[in-house]
C-alpha cells in the first residue's frame, strides 16, 4: 500500500486514512456486473440551491431546466439570448467603455451571422437565367443571345471549326493575399436614458424591480417600453426572469383577465423553454416535450399553443423521416395536427421545434461542408510528404487529406501529433496552413509540435480576427488548409461561422477525441459528422502512453482497470465525506504533491464535479486560495498572485494571473498576454481557478491533476465526464474517491445520445 504522504500530524482523520489508502495503481471496481446509472445522462454537477440561485443555468450535457450548468464557465452568472456573460443592471453607463475582447467577439460572430443568412436568402431566391452556370455551358447560352439579338448570324458560329478535345481550363492561380488586421468591430451602444426611464415607467406599473430597467431595454430595444405594455411575457426575454414573475407582472399590467392560456404567454413560454435546451446543448426539442413542459406551466391546451407559435413564425417545427432527415415544414392549419398520418402502415416521423438560429446555423454548416467536400483541388502530389512521415498514422491522415476536401481525424492525446505533422507536411508543399485548438494551452501544444508559432490560434480568436493570417479579398480566411483540434468542443453556431468564412478549395480536418464532454454551446457537431459518415474518418493507431493513458483509454471503453503506476502516477485517496474530501484536496495540492513529486501547486489542477455544493468548485478555490494565496480580496474578491479563470465569451475559459487592478479593472496575465477586464465586468467573467469543472477543463492538460469526487457527486458522474477529467493529466493522477461504486458504474454505462439535433439527419441527406 502506497501513498503520497499526507504532512498530517498522527492521531489526524487525514493520517489515520493515510494508511488505508488503497495501491496507488489501483481503481476500485464493481465487485459484480455494473448496474445502469441513474438518469442515464451526463450531469456536471447536482443542482442545488446555490446553483440555481446564482445561475439559473442548465448544464450542457443533459438535465432538466432545473441543473445547474457546467457550462457556467467561471461560475456565477448564465449567459443572456446574446451569449454576453453575467446579467449587469447597468443602463447606459457601458456605452463609453473601450471595446473589450468579449465585445470584439460578439461584433465578429454577428457579422459572420448575417453573411450566412445572406447567403441563404440567395440561395432561396430565384436564380437569374444562365447565373450558376460556367464552362462550355456559359459559352453556349453566350452564343445562343447573341444569335437571338441578332448580334451574330448562326452561320458564324457553324463555320468555326470545333477541336476535336475541348482544352481544359487551367485552375485560376491563387491571388496573393496579405494578412491584414481585421478592421475594429464598432463599439457597443448601451440602451439609451430615455428607452431606460420609459421601461422603467412601464416596471414599476408592473410592480417589476427598477434594476431590470437597463437589461430589459437592452434585451428588447428601443421600442422596450411599447413591447412590454403590449406583451408583458417578454420579460422572459430578460436574464433572471422566470415565468413566475412574468406572469406577476403581466397580472399587475393588464388586470385578472390575462389567464394562463393567453398566446402571447404560451408563445413567450416556448421560447424560453427552446433556449435553455440550448443551454444544455439541444438545437432543437421534440414537440411532445414541449408540449409537456407547457402543461406543467398550466397551459390547458398545448397543442394549440405549439400551433400558435409555429404559426407566428416564433418557432421552426421539422419532421424528420425514418432516415433521420427532414427540412421545415408549413405551419399547420388551425386544428390540424402535426403528427404525421400514419394510415400507410408506419410510425409517425418525429416532429422538432427549434429556434431560427440553431436551425439556419445547422443547415449552413450541411451546406458549408458539402461544400468544401466537392470543390477540393487534387493537383498537389502529397506522395513523398506521406512516405516521410514518422508514424503509419501520420502516413495515412496525409494522404486522406490529399484527395478529400473534408476529413475527420479521432484519436486521444497522443493522436494530436498526427494533425501537427499534417500541418508541417503541407507547408513543405507550399500551402498555407492553420491550425486551431479550443484554449491557449492546445494552441501552445500546437505550436511546439509544429516549430511555427504563426501556425497556431485558438478557434474564438479566429473568429473574432484577433488571430491568424487575416482574410482575403472575399472575405475567406487566408488558408489552404485548416486543421481544427478539439473538435468536440466547437459549437454548431461556431463550426458555421468557422466554415462559411472558408472559400472553396480549402481543405478542413476537423480532429479530437469523440470520448470528451461536448461542447458549452449548442450542438454536437463533431459527433454528428461521425455519426453521418459524411466525409472520411482516419482513426489513430497512436496510444496515449504511461500509466494514465492506459487508465483512460480502459475508460473510453467502458472499463475501470487496475493500472501499475511504479512512479506514483495514479494515487487513489479514499475520504468519507466532503469536509474530508475538501481538507485531503488542499494537502494533496499544497504539500504532498509538491514534495513527493517535484510538481508545484502552480502546476496541479483541482477538477470537481460541480459548482456548487460542500466540495464544489465554489468550496474548494475558498480553501485553496486561504491556503496558497492568503488575501483581504479588495479587487472584487481577487488580489494578486491569484489563480483565477477569464471568461471572456460563454463556453471559452482562459486560465490567467491577476497581476493587479486599479481604476481601469483587473489586471490578468493570461500565458504571457497582458489583459485588462473592466471593473464592471469582473464579477461576471472572473472566477478562481485553483478547482475548475471538467467543461472548463477540457482542451487543456497539467502536469498534476486532482479529481475530487465527494459522496454527493454519484448523480453527476458519466463515462465522458470521468474520461475528460482523468485525461487532463500528464504526469500524476490523485483521485480523491468517495462515490464508492458510483465511479465504476458510471464508466461501464454507455454514453447516451444527450443532445437533440438536426446535424446529422442534415448531412445524411445531403450526402444521398
Amino acid at each position: 500500500m502506497t501513498a503520497l504522504p499526507g504532512g498530517d500530524t498522527p492521531g489526524s482523520p487525514a493520517a489515520d486514512d493515510a494508511g488505508a489508502v488503497a495501491d496507488p495503481a489501483t481503481v476500485p471496481s464493481p465487485p459484480s456486473p455494473p448496474v445502469r446509472g441513474e438518469g442515464g445522462e451526463a450531469h456536471e454537477g447536482a443542482a442545488t440551491a446555490d446553483d440555481v440561485a446564482a445561475a439559473e443555468e442548465a448544464t450542457p450535457d443533459g438535465g432538466d431546466d432545473k441543473t445547474p450548468e457546467d457550462g457556467e464557465s467561471a461560475g456565477g452568472s448564465a449567459p443572456d439570448a446574446e451569449g454576453t456573460p453575467g446579467e449587469e443592471t447597468a443602463g447606459g453607463e457601458e456605452a463609453a467603455a473601450p471595446l473589450s475582447e468579449t465585445e470584439a467577439e460578439l461584433a465578429a460572430q454577428r457579422e459572420l451571422r448575417e453573411r450566412i443568412e445572406k447567403r441563404k436568402a440567395e440561395k432561396a431566391g430565384p436564380i437569374p437565367a444562365g447565373g450558376k452556370l460556367s464552362g462550355t455551358a456559359a459559352d453556349l447560352l453566350a452564343a445562343v443571345r447573341a444569335v437571338e439579338s441578332g448580334e451574330k448570324t448562326a452561320a458564324a458560329f457553324f463555320d468555326s471549326p470545333a477541336p476535336a478535345t475541348a482544352p481544359r481550363r487551367p485552375a485560376p492561380a491563387p491571388a496573393p493575399t496579405r494578412p491584414r488586421p481585421p478592421e475594429p468591430a464598432p463599439a457597443p451602444r448601451g440602451p439609451a436614458p430615455e428607452t431606460v426611464a420609459e421601461v422603467a415607467a412601464v416596471l414599476a406599473e408592473g410592480g417589476a424591480p427598477r434594476a431590470l430597467a437597463g437589461p430589459a431595454a437592452e434585451a428588447l430595444g428601443p421600442q422596450a417600453a411599447g413591447v412590454l405594455r403590449e406583451d408583458p411575457w417578454r420579460m422572459l426575454a430578460v436574464p433572471g426572469v422566470g415565468p413566475e414573475q412574468a406572469d406577476a407582472f403581466a397580472r399587475a399590467l393588464l388586470g385578472p383577465g390575462c389567464g394562463p392560456d393567453d398566446e402571447r404567454r404560451t408563445t413567450a413560454l416556448i421560447g424560453r423553454l427552446l433556449e435553455r435546451a440550448a443551454l444544455r446543448g439541444h438545437t432543437a426539442m421534440e414537440a411532445t416535450a414541449v408540449r409537456a413542459a407547457l402543461a406543467e406551466h398550466a397551459v390547458s391546451d398545448p397543442e394549440a399553443a405549439v400551433r400558435h407559435a409555429v404559426a407566428a413564425g416564433a418557432v421552426l417545427v421539422f419532421q424528420e423521416d425514418e432516415a433521420g432527415d427532414g427540412g421545415p415544414v408549413p405551419a399547420p392549419e388551425s386544428g390540424e395536427d402535426m403528427e404525421e398520418d400514419d394510415s400507410s402502415g408506419r410510425e409517425p416521423v418525429r416532429v422538432l421545434l427549434g429556434l431560427d438560429r440553431y436551425a439556419l446555423a445547422e443547415e449552413s454548416l450541411a451546406d458549408g461542408l458539402a461544400r468544401l467536400a466537392h470543390a477540393c483541388e487534387k493537383g498537389t502530389d502529397w506522395t513523398e510528404a506521406a512516405a516521410a512521415a514518422d508514424s503509419p498514422s501520420a502516413a495515412e491522415l496525409i494522404r486522406v487529406v490529399a484527395a478529400h476536401g473534408v476529413v475527420a481525424h479521432t484519436g486521444g492525446e497522443a493522436a494530436r501529433a498526427e494533425p501537427a505533422a499534417l500541418l508541417v507536411a503541407a507547408r513543405t508543399l507550399g500551402l498555407r496552413v492553420l491550425g486551431t485548438a479550443h484554449g491557449v494551452d492546445g494552441r501552445r501544444r500546437l505550436a511546439e509540435a509544429t516549430g511555427d508559432p504563426a501556425a497556431a490560434v485558438t478557434l474564438a480568436g479566429l473568429l473574432s480576427g484577433a488571430e491568424g493570417p487575416g482574410r482575403d479579398e472575399e472575405g475567406a480566411i487566408a488558408v489552404d488548409l485548416l486543421v481544427v483540434l478539439d473538435a468536440p468542443q466547437v459549437d454548431v453556431e461556431s463550426a458555421a461561422m468557422l466554415v462559411e468564412s472558408l472559400a472553396d478549395g480549402t481543405r478542413l480536418v476537423l480532429s479530437g477525441d469523440p470520448g470528451v464532454l461536448g461542447s458549452a454551446g449548442a450542438g454536437r457537431v463533431f459527433a454528428d459528422v461521425l455519426a453521418a459518415r459524411a466525409c472520411p474518418q482516419v482513426v489513430s493507431r497512436t496510444p496515449d502512453p504511461g500509466p494514465i493513458g492506459e487508465l483512460v483509454s480502459g475508460i473510453g471503453i467502458g472499463e475501470l482497470n487496475q493500472v501499475e503506476a511504479p512512479g506514483r502516477e495514479v494515487v487513489i485517496v479514499p475520504v468519507r465525506d466532503a469536509g474530508e474530501a475538501v481538507h485531503r484536496t488542499v494537502q494533496l495540492v499544497a504539500d504532498s504533491v509538491p514534495r513527493a513529486l517535484g510538481i508545484p501547486s502552480a502546476d496541479t489542477q483541482v477538477i470537481t464535479v460541480g459548482h456548487g455544493g460542500s466540495a464544489g468548485t465554489r468550496a474548494l478555490n475558498a480553501a485553496l486560495k486561504q491556503r496558497l494565496n492568503p488575501g483581504p480580496g479588495r479587487s472584487g474578491g481577487f488580489d494578486p498572485g491569484d489563480r483565477v479563470v477569464h471568461v471572456p465569451a460563454p463556453g471559452r475559459t482562459v486560465p490567467a494571473t491577476v497581476v493587479s487592478a486599479d481604476a481601469e479593472g483587473l489586471h490578468l496575465d493570461c500565458a504571457g498576454e497582458r489583459i485588462v477586464v473592466p471593473q464592471q465586468r469582473v464579477a461576471s467573467s472572473v472566477r478562481h481557478g485553483w478547482a475548475l469543472s471538467a467543461h472548463q477543463a477540457a482542451g487543456t492538460r497539467w502536469p498534476a491533476v486532482v479529481v475530487v469526487l465527494p459522496g454527493d457527486a454519484a448523480q453527476g458522474l458519466s463515462r465522458p465526464w470521468v474520461y475528460t477529467a482523468f485525461g487532463r493529466a500528464e504526469r500524476h493522477l490523485s483521485v480523491v474517491h468517495g462515490v464508492d461504486q458510483a465511479l465504476p458504474r458510471a464508466v461501464a454505462e454507455p454514453p447516451a445520445q444527450d443532445r437533440t439535433t438536426r446535424l446529422r439527419g442534415l448531412l445524411e441527406a445531403t450526402a444521398r
